[in-house]
């Protein structure tokens, strides 16, 4: 009977990848809603240096300098689920071997302006609108992206009005509608 050694590496690569980090900032939002500042992200399709490539595109295309990596990660998370398909991960892996080519190897060890560069060569690409159009909607609406930016989330049917909102003060005031601002409220 012969015995195998299971390395990380190998582990890794046979379950997908893994990516993680440390959040950057121990205050603000975020670091309050972690349970620790370190984070993890199984990756089920992707690389762990897919993973790595997808996160500072997505940095690149939506830079925050004060958004953690933790968000951004959360669009890794989204194309590492679409990458199932076949399909899309054909797409990730020759988007990801074309950053690379034109880089002459290495595109992650590229400075940031290089890298942008080498990025904006390929807009239009199915990778690079694979990757733009999924950060639009997995960077922006999460919790995460909701505590950093300070959104509270729906106001709900009465609006913005009973929230503080309405101190709008460099215009002057409309006459009030007949039947009220709020829901259920009549003028007298």
């Amino acid at each position: 009977m012969s015995t195998t050694t299971l390395t990380r590496r190998t582990f890794l690569k046979a379950s997908g990848g893994v990516l993680a980090g440390t959040l950057a900032f121990t205050t603000g939002p975020i670091a309050l809603m972690a349970p620790s500042r370190s984070w993890a992200l199984g990756l089920d399709t992707l690389t762990s240096r897919q993973g790595d490539v997808v996160l500072v595109v997505v940095r690149r295309l939506f830079p925050h300098s004060d958004l953690e990596d933790a968000v951004y990660a959360l669009v890794v998370k989204s194309l590492d689920a679409k990458a199932s398909d076949p399909e899309v991960a054909a797409v990730m892996a020759e988007g990801i071997d074309g950053l690379d080519a034109a880089a002459g190897g290495d595109w992650l060890s590229l400075g940031e302006t290089r890298q942008l560069d080498i990025l904006s060569d390929r807009a239009g690409t199915s990778f690079f609108e694979l990757v733009r159009g999924d950060a639009v909607v997995s960077l922006y609406d999460n919790p995460l992206a909701y505590a950093h930016f300070g959104y509270e989330g729906e106001a709900g049917n009465a609006g913005y009005l009973t929230k503080g909102f309405d101190d709008l003060t460099w215009l002057p005031d409309p006459p009030k509608p007949e039947g009220g601002y709020l829901p259920g409220e009549a003028t007298a």
